[in-house]
């Protein structure tokens, strides 16, 4: 990386002179914006919304005319913008934050056309002698004349219909100028407001992707129309202005009696406009010798208090690691990293300027947790990732995402891996991505990785996409791929494409064509070429079990679904059938691989010949598959898990029990073998055995929390997570220390966490204690970070009123992000109703509750069992509302529904399910998705309750009797 350049100051004056007339041109529309805003309503309507401009033709319901349909023309292509904008920090006499602006765009005309569709989102235009814009012939070119124009709102377009055709390979310049809001909405260009010292100050901050770039100003917003970008901010005196490459000096300006300044910027690379990003704060920075070109943004008093120095110092180290994996120097001269207090999602990889929500960048060491520093590592891995994999190289369209977030949520743990070398990120992928993802992926309404492109294509469409399967499953296939055909081939494949393709697209096919080359250079043997085999993984949704018969040898697979009976009707030209992978070891042996290439086949060498003989498949679950075995080998598994279990690997310990509940679930083992999986976890002191038995067992108390189960269930617990508790109050001498492995530090939590809900003696008084010694002297809070939201959720279920009243006032007094969300959480552990509805009116308060974290509060919320009646009834009555003013496309709005349902198992929830989704349908947006997913959960749920209440009844009392 190399520092920018600064302009001398000749040219400093030049651009003072054009400062000036270009902000008596923005004086003039801000003056207009209140009346242009009545006018124009409809510009600043959903993109939901069937209105069209007044000049704007009827669309009918078949898309005849190009501005009717979704995807744009391929007759231009652009090669540069200048865009200007001045965001107003301060209301108007009408109480509406502002911004206004102009912008060029050159482009060359491809193909002869009289059309010219260009997006345009929520903007009013001005207008030019009746026209809303004006365009320009360039090196000779002469411009047609404008015939008309008009904003077509359902495919938010301007469109500019002309005289006369454009001439193929002429280049052109089209001018706008606009005013938009800076609305509190997370998308565009948008406002972000917070309290320090007292006062309430503003940000103006962006989130483009993936379709809100033209919310900002007239571009052509498609990934594959990536062009250079010379960006203009003009703001107020202590402000700073950040945009994707280097600022050029400030220069001060003069307008209309209000001193500002006008910040302008290097181009930018060539780039897609889901990558754009500029923001206009008063924040302050961090940065260090040698690497003074990477620097950590955030809100002042963020900054002294020094939460920014762990990204600081973790983000050189994970660059170089970058540039060592892609072979490849990082591609810009400058890496800005800022922390916003409103942000939609967890992260944003703008090239140069990524953003972050606060709690994914922002670290204090005495306040927050290990999870915390690991979120930061993590993300900040994932969004360096980008630079290269995404922003350098980019998918054509949408509908290869999974590619680029797969990819980067991947190899985020090899960067982690890389910058804390301790914490066996390789590992914790699969408790965090994998194990996850692949409930999702065994429904019927689940979804391939990758899509046509003509089936991806309004921006709800695109934003559905943003799901679990997306990241987590394009990350355990490409993590399968790279074990398979190894890291380093890996590693050189992706140096190659990235050669080819630095600043252009391409679509997933071009990735296997290089990683088969690589393949082939390392003589690595492979059944079929890289593409034949993931192409089966890619194509088609779901995943196999694969089923080891130990006494003849014989394995098969088939298409693994958690409800047997769902019917399946998306179509697979594969017949579900995949090329796995398939990793063993029998007994302690070495690890062998097998390829399973059909529906049956027979290997040999998987048979037991000793009674004491054990196999166990897809080693540290490097395969996304589940395994079932032969019962006599299950057998001898768990005699294993009871009189040696180290003996198996830890990864495995913990995939045994995963697949054991879930294959259960599917009717393909018994509900009372998997329960004992659990059964050796009164010896086990590993952390992801124990949190992958923590995460099933919760579907039980969804399930059964509400009957006569519940009871014996929770003795069972309570018995096995005893001596847990007591190992860990002994190894941190009675609760003083902090347990040195990172693990560890996890799994004291996991100890506490049950032991409490479980009412292990002793636990309760512990937490309640530790609660009340804060409660007694707020300004000394002793509690360790790592056991925040534990202690606070118990404590606060333990108490009333009082409890929350303080931890509310906690929570809007914390300064430090990481903590705030522990209190947030915290919150709705209450079992007090009326306090879970005092915050569930909250939810819909920004004052309160800020938009970004409305729906995780709410799921929150629901996940308590006194809390999700009130949380349904209350998003029932509140739909229209929350749709409409909390994004119904965002990337999160899905997980409300999911989050809101995951209790459901009576016939009258899944009739009060289907009778939302009649009383809302049209009003879903990307939760459309979810919703089909609740339905079919919730019926596999009724099902696998009515089979399985009596013996899972019996086992746990059989187990744990409960005393007279």
């Amino acid at each position: 990386m190399r520092k920018g350049l600064f302009l001398s100051k000749a040219v400093v004056v030049t651009c003072v002179v054009a400062a000036i007339g270009a902000a008596a041109t923005i004086i003039a529309l801000s003056v207009v914006y209140a009346q242009e805003k009545s006018k124009n309503e409809m510009t600043l309507q959903s993109t939901d919304s069937p209105t069209t401009s007044p000049t704007s033709p009827t669309t009918p319901s078949t898309p005849k005319e190009p501005w009717q349909r979704y995807r744009l023309p391929e007759s231009l292509a652009p090669i540069s913008y200048n865009v200007t904008l001045w965001p107003r920090l301060e209301p108007d006499a009408d109480n509406l934050f502002i911004f206004t602006g102009h912008s060029t765009v050159v482009f060359r005309c491809v193909k002869e056309t009289e059309l010219l569709l260009i997006h345009s989102n929520k903007l009013i235009l001005t207008s030019f002698e009746g026209y809303f814009a004006k365009l320009r012939g360039l090196s000779g070119a002469a411009a047609p004349s404008l015939k008309d124009t008009w904003l077509e709102i359902p495919t938010q377009y301007l469109v500019v219909q002309l005289n006369s055709p454009l001439q193929a390979g002429s280049t052109y310049e089209l001018y706008t100028e606009f005013v938009g809001e800076l609305a509190d909405d997370l998308g565009g260009f948008y406002r972000s407001e917070y309290i320090e010292d007292g006062m309430t100050r503003v940000v103006a901050t962006t989130q483009m992707q993936p379709t809100d770039a033209r919310k900002a100003f007239p571009c052509f917003d498609e990934p594959a129309m990536k062009a250079v970008f010379h960006m203009t901010l003009i703001h107020p005196h202590e402000t700073v202005a950040l945009s994707n490459s280097m600022n050029y000096d400030p220069v001060n300006i003069t307008m209309n009696g209000h001193n500002l300044i006008r910040t302008s910027f290097e181009p930018t690379e060539i780039m897609s406009t889901y990558l754009l990003a500029f923001v206009v704060s008063d924040f302050k920075f961090i940065s260090m010798p040698p690497n003074a070109d990477i620097r950590i943004w955030a809100r002042r008093k963020a900054i002294e208090e020094g939460q920014g120095a762990y990204a600081l110092e973790k983000t050189g180290s994970i660059l170089a690691f970058f540039e060592d994996y892609y072979n490849s120097s990082y591609p810009l001269t400058k890496s800005d990293q800022i922390a916003l207090p409103d942000f939609s999602a967890g992260a944003m990889e703008n090239w140069g300027l990524i953003t972050y929500r606060e709690t994914a960048l922002l670290y204090n060491p005495g306040v927050s947790s290990n999870g915390d520093k690991e979120w930061v590592a993590i993300v900040i891995s994932h969004e360096l990732a980008h630079m290269w994999f995404g922003n350098l190289v980019t998918t054509r369209w949408w509908n290869d995402l999974w590619l680029n977030e797969g990819f980067a949520t991947y190899v985020s743990y090899l960067g982690a891996n890389f910058a804390e070398p301790t914490w066996n990120m390789k590992d914790l992928i699969v408790l965090n991505q994998i194990i996850g993802v692949m409930s999702v992926d065994a429904l019927a309404s689940s979804h391939p990785l990758s899509s046509k492109e003509e089936d991806v294509l309004t921006p709800e469409h695109i934003s559905e996409l943003f799901d679990t399967i997306t990241y987590s499953k394009g990350a355990a296939v490409l993590r399968m791929l790279s074990e398979f055909i190894t890291e380093t081939v890996f590693s050189n494949g992706l140096h190659t494409y990235l050669e080819e393709f630095k600043y252009n697209n391409t679509v997933y096919t071009d990735l296997w064509k290089h990683l088969q080359m690589a393949v082939e250079k390392a003589n690595i043997k492979l059944p079929h070429s890289v593409e034949v085999i993931m192409n089966r993984w890619i194509l088609q949704m779901g995943f196999p079990v694969v089923t080891i018969n130990t006494q003849t040898g014989e394995i098969t697979q088939k298409h693994f679904l958690l409800d047997p009976d769902s019917v399946v009707d998306r179509p697979s030209e594969f017949n579900y059938e995949w090329f796995v992978p398939i990793t063993w070891i029998k007994n302690v042996g070495d690890e062998q691989q097998y390829w399973l290439l059909k529906k049956e086949a027979t290997n040999t060498n998987m048979t037991l010949v000793g009674a004491n003989d054990w196999l166990v498949a897809n080693m540290n679950t490097k395969g996304f598959y589940r395994v079932n075995y032969d019962s006599d080998n299950w057998e001898r598994l768990l005699a294993k898990l009871s009189s040696r279990h180290l003996d198996i690997p830890v990864i495995n310990r913990a995939q045994l029990i995963d697949d054991a509940f879930n294959l259960a679930r599917a009717k393909m083992v018994s509900t009372t073998l998997a329960l004992r999986t659990t059964k050796f976890l009164d010896k086990e002191l590993e952390y992801m055995p124990w949190e992958t038995a923590k995460r099933n067992m919760n579907y039980f108390y969804l399930m059964f929390d509400r009957s006569e189960v519940y009871g014996p269930m929770q003795a069972y617990w309570k018995k096995q997570v005893t001596p847990l508790f007591n190992h860990f109050k002994e190894i941190t001498v009675n609760w003083t220390k902090i347990p040195e492995n990172h693990n560890d530090q996890y799994n004291q939590v996991n100890a506490i966490s049950m032991a409490c809900s479980t009412g292990v003696e002793g636990c309760e008084a512990l937490t309640t204690g530790w609660f009340k010694e804060w409660q007694d002297n707020p300004a000394n809070n002793t509690i360790s970070p790592n056991l925040k939201y534990t202690v606070y959720c118990s404590a606060i279920a333990a108490g009333g009123e009082k409890e929350w009243d303080f931890a509310w006032s906690m929570f809007k007094n914390a300064t430090i992000a990481t903590e705030a969300d522990k209190l947030m959480s915290a919150l709705s552990c209450t079992k007090e109703p009326w306090l879970l509805n005092r915050y569930l009116g909250y939810c819909l308060d920004p004052k309160k509750i800020r938009k970004q974290d409305a729906t995780s509060t709410i799921i929150s919320i629901a996940s308590n069992p006194i809390g999700q009646p009130l949380a349904w009834d209350f998003i029932r009555d509140k739909w229209d509302h929350i749709f409409n003013n909390y994004g119904g496309g965002s990337f999160s709005f899905g997980g409300l529904i999911s989050g809101l349902t995951q209790r459901f198992s009576y016939e009258f929830e899944y009739k009060q399910l289907l009778q939302f989704k009649e009383d809302n349908a049209g009003q879903f947006g990307s939760a459309a998705t979810s919703l089909e997913q609740a339905l079919e959960r919730t019926k596999a749920n009724m099902n696998w309750v009515a089979l399985n209440n009596k013996e899972v009844f019996d086992w746990f009392t059989s187990e744990a009797p409960i005393p007279n």
